[in-house]
């Protein structure tokens, strides 16, 4: 069971990524486009429908109102060009990464956020 919410959880990202780049196909259609914009907006908004710390509900809706945004404007794509772009975010998600890019940013966020306090606090 875990493995499959893995492979769907998998296959949400990859459609979102796919999305962002049909929104940039010139062969998508306008509507498309806004719609993969408004999902988009949506989804990383601080504003929702119903706000995050009401229990259950405040994620529940974005539970939904995400994937059912995200599963219409895929309907609105042509298929071919949502096949290669869905081809393009497989490959992209399958690049190696980077630890030690990930180790840099860690310790420049830590040295960032430990100047900040010293400022602040000790100083």
């Amino acid at each position: 069971m875990r493995g499959d919410w893995t492979q769907r959880a998998r296959a949400i990202r990859r459609d979102a990524h796919a999305l962002y780049l049909a929104a940039r196909d010139p062969r998508v259609p306008w509507y498309a486009k806004w719609m993969a914009v408004a999902v988009a907006a949506y989804a990383l908004s601080p504003i929702d429908l119903i706000p995050d710390f009401v229990p259950v509900l405040g994620y529940l809706d974005d539970l939904i109102i995400v994937p059912a945004g995200m599963a219409l404007v895929i309907r609105c794509i042509p298929t071919d060009i949502m096949a290669e772009h869905r081809a393009l975010a497989a490959t992209a998600a399958n690049r190696p990464v980077s630890l030690a890019a990930a180790a840099f940013v860690v310790t420049l966020w830590t040295l960032g956020i430990g100047l900040a306090f010293w400022m602040v606090f000790i100083r």
